[in-house]
């Protein structure tokens, strides 16, 4: 589990009830597709035939420039996850990654998922002695990528929830 079990209203749209601006829900979707689509070529290289996560990550993009309803992105997560369910390792976390990527229309704090996961594939994809140098690799690509209007709540929330993305933003 990537969610907090309070959830935090930086997270939450302003017609929520939360402080989220539109356009910053869109940034952590486009960036949380941008991990995703980084790593999903150990999804690919197993699965050439599963369009499903590439799918969610498509739709995570369209979702964030209004092109189609939060539902739609969020069912694409859904399947893209059942297709991870199968597998293991890299291919396991990659497709893991692009339904956290696409849900991120419906939650906005899945953003962290689909990061961590990106991270995790990476390192699962890594010959052992060289994890965590691959991780600490993913995990600074992303940061790199990270527009400026989200950087600093997306560190903060790296922080605040790292224990349960499995110490993934720390290497």
């Amino acid at each position: 589990m990537i969610l907090p079990k309070q959830r935090d209203p930086r997270f939450i749209t302003v017609r929520r009830g939360g402080t989220l601006q539109n356009s910053d829900h869109h940034l952590l979707a486009v960036w949380a597709a941008d991990c995703a689509q980084h790593v999903l070529h150990l999804f690919e290289e197993t699965q050439p035939n599963d369009d499903r996560p590439r799918h969610a990550i498509e739709l995570s993009r369209a979702w964030a420039r209004g092109e189609i309803k939060m539902s739609q992105a969020r069912a694409a997560g859904g399947h893209a996850m059942a297709a991870a369910r199968a597998l293991s390792g890299a291919a396991r976390h990659a497709a893991f990654a692009a339904g956290q990527a696409a849900v991120v229309a419906h939650v906005a704090a899945h953003e962290l998922g689909a990061a961590a996961y990106a991270i995790r594939a990476a390192r699962a994809a890594a010959g052992e002695s060289e994890r965590d140098e691959a991780g600490r690799l993913e995990c600074q690509w992303q940061r790199a990528r990270l527009p400026s209007e989200i950087r600093d709540l997306v560190l903060d929330d790296q922080k605040l929830r790292n224990e349960i993305c499995w110490f993934v933003f720390d290497r």
